[in-house]
């Protein structure tokens, strides 16, 4: 009988086990748990200053932009109107007396002469204007 009893018990060790162990999953469970309590506190942490009160400036205007355009003989052209050359002087004092004051911006043809330029320029400085450009394309 002895060894029916044997024969039995090593039969029920050599089964498989049918319940799941559960202690691996509570122990990462807690180990989040005190990781996320131990980090929740870093993550609402502010630093409270006294900031300076100022009154703020409504930003000016942005000045007009005015093209003057020269092609190769000299032609000009007021915002791509044609003009003569007389007329020049006189849009630019129109100009040089708004507020606030336009930019002059010069697009003119790379044949152009350079005389035509520096007479367009003289004008413009003689009449006041501050802000002239000179507009031109970049090398693809």
């Amino acid at each position: 009988m002895i060894g029916v009893k044997n024969s039995v018990s090593v039969a029920l060790h050599t089964a498989p086990m049918s319940e799941i162990n559960t202690t691996p999953l509570v122990d990462v469970m807690l180990v989040l748990l005190v990781i996320f309590i131990i980090t929740a506190p870093l993550l609402t942490h502010a630093v409270r200053i006294d900031l300076p009160q100022t009154s703020s400036q409504p930003l000016p205007e942005k000045p007009e932009v005015i093209s003057v355009s020269i092609d190769t003989v000299g032609k000009m052209y007021w915002n791509d109107v044609p003009m003569e050359q007389g007329e020049l002087k006189v849009k630019l004092q129109q100009i040089a007396n708004q507020k606030p004051q336009p930019e002059l911006n010069i697009r003119a043809d790379k044949e152009t002469r350079y005389q035509v330029l520096a007479e367009v320029m003289a004008d413009a400085q003689s009449v006041g204007i501050s802000k002239l450009g000179f507009v031109s394309e970049p090398k693809h």
